[in-house]
């Protein structure tokens, strides 16, 4: 009977579907593992948590039982990047069994001669497995246990620490049982969970309105940037643009001749997805540019849309690849009520399905020799999930440190699966989440469920195709609120260039689409235009870095101010030395105020406290008592306070 097992680990956790999938954690972490370990009787057990790399050595490291949660716990390192295995294993600790034994009964009264015998005969057998040192000194503790004067003494010697030590070093652990699932993490650079993104359209970035600008002008936009305080930069496609349908401007079907065509419309004679656009420059160009950001600590971050212009290599070389209607017309791409008269879908799960995949790694294999180590993946959700399971397991494969960010404004379930299938970040609801009740019940689902375990959030205040109505309507002070949420509640948020301009003018009324869109057209801007939050940017940004509590989102948590106009936060580090508190008018128009209540738990706090409060925007200071206390905010001075909290 190969199955019966003598203990029973019947969950480890954490865990995603029993293991199909792998959590993610970031390199440098500790993953506390814990498990609930059963036997009949009275035995004493032993446990450890087991680890290794895929498909290295494993490692143990030791648990211990908590009474109160009736679970076993143990945490393991995560020094690696790439995926790491673990599991538990448990048996009887036989000698820390008769210990508790027999000196229950020597309490209770009882003779313990024979049970001193068993004792003895416990340690000469763990002699005997033994050698050297080790075996010496157990046997002479098997002579100081049978030639005691007396029982206690016996027993005395029996729980010296170095015999326990010994006895352990030596155990047998015959029965030893280990779980019967082994279970994966995702161990990701650090780049996956902190970060300031800042998206911009290198075609925008000459200094001549109408004149298409190159890689050399987005270089010179490049330390701008970085004194912002960004550490990634995300660029739409920079591939050669489709003219067939090419799209005018605001949207328009029909383009005028200097329209330089959206992005997203790839390919034309000059190459598809692994080309560059030539009114950008070469790839040469490409990789000057890349060094360039690297140099300043800026990394670069590639827009992969799987989808073509009907001018793409790929129709002429490959047109088993895509969809056609019965009368043999390529299908063009559509999300009603949206079309894409410039996109033609590729058919994913086509007859030759697999040398279409097997191209699509290639591309995104031939960026990260290029220096590209992220990739923000446009509608992942319109793309087969096993494909997307497949393609970042094999880019990971070659290249551990790679992060894919999935752009996919979907159903819950779908959004999620994407993640927990390889996606290192999401997009999320975040930009329709504006009040307090919206924001603290998205953010309590995100961090306190088993999301946290796989969906690490990437906060976008707008992209180019959303300009939300509360940034249309709450003029500067909504701009600094959304920033302010976004890149204090997660710890790796985005800017889509313009949002630091205040440009908040709809196509039409009712829409999230920008008049003028950049999507359609080059735009040349004045970036010290006068009411622009540039400032607020750095300060943000710096707070962020400097406060190792704000890199983390499963650490948030929420405090109770009266007015529903106020949302209150902090959130504090592993070893809580540094403390955040966040508080801030979601209100653009009004000022507001309130008595804050304080969750104390959560900030080491009492009320009886004495502290300081740095506000880290506007250089203030401080001094609060107890966990009631009053603020009020104007949104045309300052919006919202971040303090670091310092003992008196």
């Amino acid at each position: 009977m190969n199955d019966v097992y003598r203990i029973s680990i019947p969950e480890v956790r954490p865990h995603l579907g029993c293991g199909r999938y792998a959590i993610k954690r970031v390199i440098g972490e500790t993953l506390r593992i814990t498990a609930d370990v059963i036997k009949e009787g009275h035995d004493t057990l032993a446990a450890e948590a087991r680890y290794r790399s895929e498909g290295g050595e494993w490692q143990g490291a030791p648990m211990v039982y908590s009474f109160n949660e009736d679970e076993w716990s143990g945490d393991i390192p995560l020094k690696v990047v790439g995926v790491a295995e673990y599991t538990v294993a448990a048996w009887t600790d036989v000698w820390a069994s008769w210990v508790e034994e027999v000196r229950r009964k020597l309490a209770a009264g009882r003779d313990i001669a024979s049970e001193l015998l068993e004792g003895a005969q416990l340690v000469r057998e763990a002699a005997a497995r033994a050698s050297g040192s080790v075996a010496t000194t157990l046997e002479r503790y098997v002579g100081l246990i049978e030639g005691a004067t007396d029982q206690a003494s016996a027993l005395h010697m029996a729980n010296m620490p170095e015999l326990e030590h010994l006895m352990i070093e030596t155990e047998e652990r015959a029965d030893l049982t280990t779980h019967a699932r082994t279970l994966r993490v995702m161990v990701q650079r650090e780049r996956a969970r902190f970060g300031s993104w800042y998206e911009f359209f290198p075609r925008s970035q000459g200094t001549q309105p109408g004149v298409h600008g190159t890689f050399r002008d987005a270089e010179r936009r490049l330390p701008a940037v970085q004194a912002m305080g960004f550490d990634v930069i995300y660029l739409p496609p920079v591939h050669p643009i489709g003219v067939t349908n090419r799209k005018g401007r605001n949207n328009a079907l029909v383009a005028e001749p200097d329209d330089p065509g959206s992005p997203w419309a790839i390919g034309n004679e000059h190459g598809g997805h692994d080309a560059i656009n030539p009114d950008l420059g070469t790839l040469a160009d490409f990789d000057r540019f890349v060094a360039a950001a690297l140099a300043l600590g800026l990394e670069i971050a590639m827009d992969f849309a799987i989808q073509c212009s009907p001018d793409h290599p790929y129709v002429r070389e490959h047109p088993e690849w895509f969809r056609r209607r019965p009368d043999g017309t390529i299908k063009y791409a559509e999300n009603p009520p949206k079309k894409y008269e410039d996109i033609v879908a590729l058919d994913m799960w086509c007859l030759d399905y697999r040398a279409l995949w097997d191209e699509l790694l290639r591309v995104v294999l031939h960026w990260v020799s290029h220096g590209v180590e992220t990739f923000r993946v446009d509608n992942p959700h319109t793309k087969p999930l096993a494909f997307w399971e497949w393609l970042i397991a094999r880019v990971h494969e070659q290249h551990p440190g790679v992060v894919f960010l999935s752009e996919a404004f979907t159903r819950p379930k779908r959004l999620q699966e994407l993640a927990k299938i390889g996606f290192a970040q999401s997009y999320t609801y975040f930009t329709w989440r504006n009040n307090r009740y919206e924001l603290e019940e998205f953010l309590r689902e995100m961090t306190t469920t088993q999301q946290a375990e796989y969906l690490q959030p990437n906060f976008f205040t707008n992209t180019q195709d959303i300009l939300h109505e509360y940034l249309q309507h709450g003029g500067r002070p909504a701009f600094k609120i959304r920033l302010m949420l976004a890149a204090t509640l997660s710890p790796t948020y985005g800017i889509y260039s313009g949002f630091e301009l205040i440009e908040n003018v709809p196509v039409r009324p009712g829409s999230e689409e920008y008049l003028d869109s950049e999507k359609y057209e080059i735009r040349v801007r004045d970036w010290e235009a006068p009411g622009n939050i540039i400032g607020y940017i750095e300060r943000v940004n710096e707070a962020r870095r400097c406060n190792p509590a704000l890199q983390g989102h499963r650490n948030l948590r929420f405090h109770y101010p009266e007015n529903p106009n106020i949302i209150a936060y902090s959130k504090m580090s592993d070893d809580g030395s540094n403390r955040v508190l966040a508080v801030v008018n979601v209100d653009p128009h009004n000022a507001q105020e309130t008595t804050l209540h304080l969750d104390g738990t959560a900030l080491g706090l009492d009320g009886g406290s004495h502290y300081a409060l740095y506000d880290l925007l506007t250089n203030a200071r401080y001094e609060w008592w107890g966990l009631s206390n009053y603020v009020r905010l104007d949104p045309h001075a300052e919006p919202a306070h971040l303090f670091r909290i310092e003992p008196l």
